[in-house]
């Protein structure tokens, strides 16, 4: 190859700084070099570094690590990931873990849950098994109706996530585009192909943009919902608006329309101007699809789920799109009593990442007089719920991003292929999936009681009330706006944004927002069960330093 010839050759490489071309096995005695190309700069230079694990310890040269090598990498990376743990402090996943002493027999078994959870399939190394007990366990605690029938429109039908609620987000937006387009629901799928892509017909009065919907999400919702749409091309109400009605923005005539639908300070979507928004385009007969974010990413807000459900559907019925005929093909009359089906022309995701996992048992304290109060109802209590994802890293724990998805079985979209090679249907997403992520939850579940997930509940709402105290203390004393917040009943505590050395101790997650006309960098700071008031007091006692926050 070109690029070969023009390479450095004496650019050091591995733990031994030895040069990249001569740190080749035998190998290369067989038939002169192996085809494989060489680094064209240092990558030590190219990447951004941890001081805390030289880049040179842990690369990987075509011979190897020996045992001496591996063993220095590998105790440099663990002491500063054990470290890092320790003073975790910024993100809503819980780090206090301990599977390996029960489940470490099974990280030398291949789990692999291909196709469907309720066909177990020819691939018998599956733990589908208990990924049914798990989906039930959410199935109950969402309020749908179970167990799995699918011959039970309104029974539940969910999968267990290879990543976090990110494929959940995906995945219920391509179920939402399908079913909003009018194409064929899997319960009127003969098997063929082709029926997954067929096309609907207009019917007598339909809109023209009555298959074009339009996707609405707030202003918090997390950034894997602007790569969903896009990836799966979804028009949003800004593109529609802005290459449609450029000077129609509802919001205020002649301004230009909003990217995201407007938050209220506290981080929940404004329900009065998503109503406005959401008019606009009912009125023009676009099918309406919204996410709405329970427990969002940075202030950890909780949208009105109920009050979004109520009015969104109140403005659809106005316009004829709460139910409406879906038609494949007219009569023998060429009138609308051909092949067709009725459904609704909206649909409401949920996008529950983290409050998914963690209110229901907050609901539970609150109902037995632990605390005060719970966020607003969001699950399948609410007929308009059309689907609902949740992380599993971040409430429950577990070493790796996994997750839930759940919906109605009668919502389910046809798939766009069989899979016979797996004996089973692949009517999830991401094909293979991770078998070890069935395994790590329900042993979590199995172990630990609703008492024991609601006394965690409470601990956790108590301890983001402990720091949200210390930190207005903090900001008395010193004697200076820290713009401490925390948005009702949230776990996320935000201020101003510290030293950077403060911030990569705890690893504190970072966001500038505008408020009243400037920017403001803010970080934020997660009670989650693993953090200690002992480790907020340590935080607490940095932030008092006298470099702390820059002037």
């Amino acid at each position: 190859m070109a690029h070969e010839a023009e390479a450095p050759s004496d650019i050091p490489f591995g733990p031994e700084d030895a040069p990249w071309q001569k740190s080749f096995s035998s190998l290369r005695l067989v038939r002169g070099m192996p085809r494989v190309s060489p680094p064209t700069t240092d990558p030590r230079t190219a990447y951004l570094s941890v001081p805390e694990v030289p880049f040179a310890k842990v690369q990987l040269p075509p011979s190897g690590l020996d045992p001496r090598q591996y063993a220095e990498a590998e105790a440099l990376f663990r002491r500063h990931i054990d470290t890092q743990t320790r003073d975790f402090a910024g993100y809503q996943v819980t780090s206090d873990l301990n599977y390996r002493e029960r489940l470490g027999h099974y990280l030398d078994r291949h789990l692999n849950n291909v196709g469907d959870p309720y066909q177990s399939s020819s691939y018998t190394l599956n733990s589908k098994v208990l990924e049914r007990a798990v989906l039930d366990y959410f199935a109950s605690l969402w309020n749908a109706k179970w167990p799995h029938d699918e011959n039970d429109p309104e029974s539940y039908w969910g999968y267990l996530l290879t990543m976090g609620s990110s494929e959940g987000n995906l995945y219920g937006l391509w179920n939402a585009r399908d079913y909003l387009s009018g194409k064929r629901l899997r319960k009127h799928s003969t098997g063929t192909r082709a029926l997954s892509y067929e096309r609907p017909l207009r019917g007598e009065g339909q809109s023209p943009h009555a298959y074009e919907p339009v996707a609405f999400f707030s202003a918090d919702t997390h950034y894997s919902l602007t790569k969903a749409v896009r990836a799966l091309d979804i028009d949003t109400f800004h593109y529609v608006g802005t290459t449609r009605y450029p000077a129609e923005n509802p919001l205020g005539p002649g301004t230009p329309w909003p990217t995201e639908v407007p938050s209220t300070e506290d981080g929940a979507i404004d329900v009065d101007k998503l109503a406005v928004l959401v008019r606009f385009f009912a009125a023009k007969g676009y099918p309406v699809l919204v996410s709405l974010n329970y427990g969002s990413t940075f202030k950890g807000a909780y949208d009105d789920v109920e009050a979004v459900a109520r009015t969104v559907r109140g403005i659809c019925a106005e316009y004829g799109l709460d139910r409406r005929p879906v038609y494949r093909h007219r009569g023998n009359d060429g009138g609308g009593d051909g092949d067709h089906d009725e459904r609704s022309g909206y649909w409401l995701h949920i996008d529950g990442a983290l409050g998914a996992g963690y209110t229901p048992y907050l609901e539970m304290a609150r109902d037995a007089g632990l605390v005060k109060e719970a966020p607003p109802v969001f699950d399948f209590r609410l007929e308009d719920v059309h689907s609902l994802t949740m992380s599993g890293h971040k409430w429950f724990g577990t070493p790796w991003a996994c997750g839930v998805f759940m919906t109605r079985t009668g919502l389910q979209m046809t798939p766009p292929k069989s899979a016979e090679y797996i004996g089973a249907a692949d009517t999830t997403f991401a094909g293979s999936r991770n078998g070890f992520s069935a395994l790590l939850m329900w042993d979590h579940l199995a172990r630990h009681s609703y008492d024991d997930q609601a006394r965690l509940a409470v601990e956790c709402h108590e301890l983001a009330g402990y720091v949200h105290e210390r930190l207005l203390d903090l900001q008395d004393e010193l004697g200076r706006d820290l713009w401490v917040a925390r948005s009702p009943l949230s776990l996320a505590v935000r201020f101003r944004r510290p030293h950077p050395d403060i911030v990569r101790r705890y690893s504190l997650a970072c966001e500038t927002a505008r408020v009243d006309g400037t920017s403001r960098p803010y970080v934020h700071l997660y009670a989650m069960r693993h953090l200690t008031r002992q480790r907020v007091d340590d935080l607490l006692r940095d932030l008092r330093g006298p470099d702390a926050f820059a002037r």
